[in-house]
């Protein structure tokens, strides 16, 4: 146990710069407090005493402003940044050196049974305000951009930004987890693309204009000989 809490120190120190001294991290980080809190939660839960794991839950949501239901199963170096909003359903799976920012739920779309929670893959990073909705997996090493809302399978080593999300490819290169601020966006990408083309055709444009009145020029000099 001890281990695993110094692991969770560490993490911090690995994903916030911000992060100067351990008693820092103790005493004001409220990703860690709410992490610790949900796996005393998790424990009742496994017990099946819901009752006190919920409560548990709750005082924990009172505290930090997270809310992560003690159902939820979330792997090592787990860290939330700027908590506050987060919001982890039932049966929602996390791997491990996932990072989430604050505003990010993790839910469900329905009132349906069974798994209806997302499952996080390794290495993802889930930018602010994003919504992962529904029982599909986000593979490892994915991104997911900032306010974005994603409703289907994340494939691994790619990226998703926009409402409704959209996937975009990142050539199975590995992603580098906390460069969340620096997302490629389609719709720019596709302007750019349109921008490209119409200055292609306005060159074309006008060395036909050029070619003509070079044309305009020769037959009448050949007109006044």
């Amino acid at each position: 146990m001890l281990q695993g809490m110094r692991e969770d120190i560490r993490t911090v120190f690995e994903n916030d710069p911000a992060a100067r001294s351990i008693p820092e991290v103790l005493f004001t980080y409220s990703g860690l407090h709410a992490l610790w809190a949900h796996r005393a939660a998790h424990w009742f839960y496994r017990k099946r005493r819901f009752g006190i794991a919920r409560l548990v839950s709750q005082i924990s949501r009172f505290f930090t402003g997270i809310e992560i239901h003690p159902g939820a199963r979330i792997g090592r170096r787990f860290f939330i940044d700027h908590g506050m909003g987060v919001v982890i359903g039932e049966t929602c799976e996390i791997g491990d050196d996932v990072v989430l920012y604050q505003g990010v739920t993790l839910g469900g779309t329905g009132k349906e049974k069974g798994k209806r929670h997302p499952t996080i893959g390794n290495n993802v990073v889930i930018g602010s305000g994003a919504k992962v909705l529904g029982s599909f997996t986000v593979g490892d090493y994915a991104r997911i951009g900032s306010n974005a809302v994603v409703l289907k399978e994340v494939p691994a080593h790619s990226t998703v930004v926009g409402n409704p999300g959209r996937i975009v490819k990142v050539n199975g290169k590995r992603v580098d987890k906390l460069d969340h601020g620096n997302l490629p966006d389609p719709v720019i990408d596709i302007c750019s693309q349109l921008q490209q083309q119409i200055d292609r055709l306005s060159e074309e444009l006008e060395d036909m204009t050029e070619r003509k009145e070079s044309m305009k020029e020769k037959v009448k000099d050949g007109g006044t000989r």
